[in-house]
């Protein structure tokens, strides 16, 4: 059953102000259930309203979005047939994040592979029930290594001190979800930003998704108090920075966010024609390894 806590994906999102560039990329979404079909974890530390493919591709449809990268979330685990089934009916407009354990033998990832998958997500949030065993990812990381994929890792700012010399040691590339979670009411002048800024500036391997200013931010719609700290990243790595809707934003509480909102928020920060076709075409495209203008693998 679902928690009565959480709020339901916004059920009319606007259009936006301005359309996005053509194949912009959304590059962190989720397709959840429907229950009835592929069932939630048992696991899970909460189990979210069904948000099914059809109900994503009606919403990019409506933004503008050409290209999309769904990544599996905690509440299917390492259960990945609800992304499958998404990204098989997408076609090649759809990529995909998996959630794997060790255990996975490699027809199980060509398989994957083949249905377009391109990377794994290493959860390390302790109130979603992340954190395994470093050698249970060093592990996982092996075996997706002759593919070509790379690692999403989501993790909470307070966390990263702890996390920064494992991540290093990592041979594939790195994205690090939401602006690696730092608290935007302390700015970039704070240790998280400053722990998180070195990251990226030392090592051409970490990525960063602007996402999830409606999580992040403290006062709300339409979230410009994220901005100081979105526009650093920007300025830091523009060829490495990814943004994404988080559509259909689990697990929140106090509002809904509107989804067209979130795209004129990032059509205002990516505030010329040449940052919008970077982060929301050409760096996707060369991460994901899309058809079209920079579309290659790492």
């Amino acid at each position: 059953m679902t928690s009565p806590d959480y709020l339901s994906f916004h059920p009319n999102p606007k259009q936006p102000d301005h359309a996005l560039p053509p194949q912009s990329c959304d590059s962190h979404c989720h397709v959840f259930g429907p229950g009835t079909v592929f069932p939630y974890a048992a696991s899970s530390s909460y189990i979210p309203v069904d948000a099914p493919k059809e109900k994503l591709f009606a919403l990019h449809h409506l933004l503008g979005v050409e290209r999309a990268v769904i990544v599996q979330a905690s509440c299917h685990d390492t259960d990945n047939r609800a992304l499958v089934n998404a990204l098989r009916e997408g076609g090649s407009r759809y990529k995909g994040i998996a959630i794997v354990d060790d255990h996975i033998s490699d027809s199980e990832l060509t398989e994957l592979d083949e249905a377009g998958v391109g990377g794994v997500r290493f959860n390390f949030v302790k109130r979603l029930g992340g954190g395994k065993p470093l050698s249970v990812y060093r592990s996982i990381l092996a075996k997706i290594k002759p593919l070509g994929w790379h690692v999403v890792v989501y993790f909470d700012s307070e966390d990263l001190e702890e996390l920064a010399p494992f991540l290093r040691e990592i041979l594939v590339p790195v994205v690090i979800d939401h602006m690696g979670r730092v608290p935007v009411e302390e700015g970039t002048n704070s240790r998280a930003f400053g722990l998180l800024h070195d990251l990226l500036v030392s090592d051409k391997k970490f990525w960063i998704k602007i996402s999830c200013a409606e999580r992040l931010s403290k006062q709300g719609p339409p979230y410009t108090d994220v901005d100081p700290v979105a526009r650093a990243l920007l300025e830091a790595v523009p060829e490495r920075v990814l943004w994404g809707t988080d559509w259909p934003h689990p697990n929140m509480k106090s509002h809904m966010p509107d989804d067209g909102q979130l795209v004129d928020r990032i059509l205002d920060l990516c505030d010329t024609e040449t940052l919008r076709q970077q982060v929301l075409v050409e760096n996707p495209a060369r991460l994901y390894g899309f058809k079209g203008r920079g579309g290659h693998k790492l």
